[in-house]
């Protein structure tokens, strides 16, 4: 069965830090609400478009504009020029709501239309291509790949019936492995880099169309982690170039 795409969603989604010790306990509270998604493994490498300096990162922890964040990915573990990649453009509204709109192409025609504005018959959204062209605009055309981020991720979803409460179309995603790099910033140079995070930590994201069910907001208040937020581009922008 050929997979959907999906290229346009609205959701709050939280990151926190988790402690590989505790990764037993907290799935077998959640696997009573989630279930492993239609493709639950998949590996996961990132290229995010800045400028030298950053500006679009400083722009999106100062708030400005629309804390846009603007990368290029791929779930193939051996990506080629002509390997399926979206082009995603994630931003939040006043509200605190998550956007992402991406569009499908390869890492050679995404990132002609990223460094030259270039467009070619394999990109077919061109409402998103105007917006990009905006925001290649708007930092004076020096949009560059400047960061790699590559990780392992288990992705689950929440089941659809559960005693007692609505379905909210809940998903949770586990990422380990996690390591960057921000010389040779390409998804064609394989998967080495520095670790993210410490060697016994992963990054759970929680992706919501709205606000959390109780039976997750339990599940996060009976944990000492739950406040440990974090954001997977400002760790190395901040350590390498503030």
């Amino acid at each position: 069965m050929k997979k959907t795409v999906e290229t346009s969603f609205k959701r709050i989604e939280t990151k926190y830090v988790v402690n590989k010790e505790d990764l037993d306990d907290l799935l077998k509270d959640l696997k009573k609400y989630v279930v492993e998604d239609d493709y639950p493994i998949s590996t996961i490498s990132n290229v995010y478009f800045d400028t030298e300096d950053f500006d679009v990162i400083q722009d999106a922890l100062a708030k400005q504009n629309r804390r846009e964040k603007i990368r290029m990915r791929t779930y193939i573990e051996h990506p080629t020029v002509d390997s399926p990649a979206f082009l995603e453009v994630k931003s939040k509204d006043a509200e605190g709501i998550g956007h992402k709109f991406r569009l499908v192409s390869n890492p050679s025609s995404i990132t002609r239309l990223m460094t030259d504005g270039l467009v070619d018959q394999t990109i077919q959204d061109l409402d998103l291509v105007q917006e990009i062209q905006a925001l290649r605009q708007r930092y004076d055309h020096r949009l560059q790949p400047q960061m790699y981020i590559y990780y392992d991720r288990l992705s689950l979803k929440e089941k659809k019936s559960i005693q007692g409460y609505p379905y909210n179309k809940i998903r949770v995603t586990l990422d380990q492995n996690l390591v960057y790099r921000d010389q040779q910033v390409s998804l064609l140079r394989g998967k080495a880099g520095e670790p993210l995070l410490e060697e016994n930590t992963i990054i759970m994201e929680i992706k919501a169309p709205g606000e959390e069910p109780q039976w997750l907001k339990d599940i996060l208040d009976s944990t000492d982690w739950s406040n440990r937020n974090f954001r997977n581009t400002v760790v190395p922008t901040i350590s390498h170039k503030v």
